[in-house]
């Protein structure tokens, strides 16, 4: 992208036309939210278990080759997983090789997928076998228009894994888990584009669950590994689900995901400020549940929480300039724009199919701008009564700093802790790194 030829406003004086100056802002204090968890202590293991839930696995050949799905999600214990699973395959005498499942992630290219796997940690020297990357596909079915990733579908076997959790763009019975993983991340850019033209035009809920019923049926797909995340983004739960009781099981496991998802502890603010968005943090570059905003074709708003400004301050590097997501803000720093690859963007949401979720917001020189805008976009002119949150990322929404006017009722709550108050600090302009 060129340089943005923005001008820094007069930091020490003003940046709006209400004369709001930093020193009217309110005082900010850390907080941290107490999750109740679980954690699995061996992942790899609880994958290997996986596996012995999956019977089908016993009935291949030795030597045959099995095929498993690795998406573009940053899910911190699913290369451990995925070691205990492969390694379990391996002593059965299997050759199980991993390839990437993620729709038009990494640019739609072969190459920019098994760079999106590397970011990950997912790696032939990290997992113990090949990592096999193409975007060919063939069509399965009969007039289905279901494809599906010619190296998985020429495979003796297909094992799925996917985390289990809800999704960013619709709400139903079945939403991101091992039937997206096979319809949209096995079918590559071309059955990913096809699935959300389908969906914006019908329900994408029952677009996934008849597409992936047909998989099912005519792929030797052998079963799949669920994995649910708590609130710390550890593995809660990992099950082997064979393949004929995914359609059945999958809404059980949404549900578990549904009680284990993450959020502010707060959902009326005047702003919300986000550190990062990226592609291994959610789909859509933040995650939607989390921001109270879908903007999907056909999909409603959810009542709450309710932000009325979101201001984004970068893009991880893993994204690779894949800025989807990005419209979903109503400011962002200049560095998000600066580092935007529209290409790899504009790819990406050509087949989501939602453009809304692309278009550039009010872009802004630093964050001390972004702050002193806010009590003119908001509708809360006092700036000292502006509610305001930050957090890292909407993986950690229970790390946050808040405003004065957030602090009292955090405080009543028993599984928040909240520290001093202090002076907003901004170095030339920027928050400090450290700030949690």
């Amino acid at each position: 992208m060129p340089e943005i030829p923005l001008s820094v406003p007069n930091r020490e004086r003003t940046a709006t036309a209400n004369d709001v100056t930093v020193a009217d802002l309110p005082r900010f204090a850390p907080a941290t939210v107490e999750y109740d968890t679980n954690t699995i202590s061996d992942v790899a293991d609880a994958g290997r278990n996986a596996i012995d839930e999956l019977p089908a696995i016993d009935s291949l050949q030795q030597g045959a080759s099995i095929a498993i799905t690795a998406g573009s999600r940053g899910i911190h214990d699913f290369p451990e997983m995925l070691i205990g699973a492969i390694n379990a395959l391996q002593e059965r005498g299997y050759e199980p090789f991993v390839f990437p499942s993620m729709g038009s992630h990494g640019g739609a290219t072969a190459e920019g997928q098994r760079a999106v796997l590397a970011d990950l940690g997912i790696t032939p020297e990290v997992l113990g076998c090949s990592i096999r990357a193409s975007m060919e596909t063939v069509e399965v079915g009969a007039d289905s228009r279901v494809y599906a990733d010619q190296l998985a579908a020429d495979a003796d076997a297909i094992l799925l894994a996917n985390r289990v959790k809800p999704h960013t763009d619709f709400n139903d019975r079945i939403e991101s888990g091992l039937c997206k993983m096979a319809v949209i991340g096995m079918g590559k850019h071309t059955g990913a584009e096809m699935m959300h033209n389908a969906a914006l035009t019908g329900d994408m809920g029952s677009e996934i669950q008849t597409r992936a019923a047909t998989l099912f049926k005519e792929l030797p797909i052998i079963g799949g590994i669920a994995l649910i995340e708590n609130a710390r983004d550890r593995a809660t739960h990992i099950e082997g689900v064979p393949t004929d009781r995914i359609l059945k099981r999958e809404p059980e496991l949404l549900e578990q995901a549904y009680e284990e998802l993450p959020t502010l502890p707060v959902d009326d603010l005047d702003l919300l400020i986000v550190d990062e968005m990226g592609k291994e943090i959610s789909g859509t570059g933040m995650d939607t549940n989390v921001l109270g905003r879908t903007y999907f074709h056909g999909e409603g708003e959810p009542e709450r929480p309710s932000y009325t400004r979101i201001y984004v301050r970068s893009l991880t590097p893993s994204s690779h300039g894949n800025g989807l997501g990005i419209g979903l803000a109503d400011m962002v720093h200049q560095n998000v724009v600066s580092e935007l690859d529209l290409g790899d963007t504009y790819v990406n949401i050509a087949t989501s199919g939602e453009t809304k979720r692309a278009k550039i917001p009010l872009i802004v020189p630093d964050d001390a701008s972004a702050l002193l805008l806010a009590p003119s976009t908001t509708g809360t002119p006092n700036p000292s009564k502006l509610r305001i949150a930050r957090i890292p990322n909407t993986m950690e929404p229970g790390r946050l700093l808040v405003s004065e006017p957030v602090v009292p009722e955090l405080r009543e709550r028993p599984d928040v802790s909240v520290g001093e108050l202090q002076p907003l600090s901004l170095n030339d302009g920027e928050f400090a790194t450290e700030a949690y």
